[in-house]
């Protein structure tokens, strides 16, 4: 593998195993303020995103490379509600389309040709990300100033997962 294109896929893991923590974080947050459908609802997403690591690490190794853990900074920990933790949320998966994107270019400019199938499987993955986490940040929105409402919602988070819902 191209030290480039394995220097990125290990950029790539770093990323990943930052957005696990960020969403543990932001699920203990969360639980700390009694949202506890959107704290299972995070930590769901913490353990996706330490699955993706994985994924990434997967294929390095299977193609030969190295891998190389990162050190990580500790994620944000304090939020003012619901609102900023998904606005946090959407521009962190932002980041990491913008990353996986930035990966696949590299492994065109390198004719990495077997890396792109992954990558392109990645990039529609992060587009139903951005979809699921933009939803929710607009209906916690909607609700913001309504304490029933943001309680509905939060009640009813978890069983979004994996039904089409978002």
């Amino acid at each position: 593998m191209d030290e480039r294109l394995l220097m990125a896929f290990n950029g790539q893991i770093a990323l990943e195993h930052a957005s696990e923590r960020a969403y543990l974080q932001m699920a203990a947050w969360a639980d700390e303020h009694d949202f506890a459908g959107t704290a299972q609802w995070l930590r769901e997403q913490a353990a996706e995103e330490g699955y993706h690591a994985r994924l990434f690490m997967d294929f390095v190794l299977d193609r030969g490379g190295s891998v190389r853990l990162a050190a990580l900074d500790a994620p944000r920990a304090d939020y003012a509600d619901l609102v900023e933790v998904f606005t946090a949320a959407l521009e962190h998966e932002r980041e990491v389309t913008a990353a996986i994107g930035s990966l696949y270019a590299t492994a065109q400019e390198v004719a990495d040709y077997a890396s792109l199938p992954l990558l392109t499987w990645f990039l529609n993955e992060q587009v139903e990300e951005e979809a699921t986490v933009s939803t929710i940040l607009g209906e916690f929105r909607m609700v913001a100033g309504d304490p029933s409402a943001l309680l509905y919602l939060d009640r009813g988070l978890p069983k979004r997962r994996g039904n089409g819902d978002g």
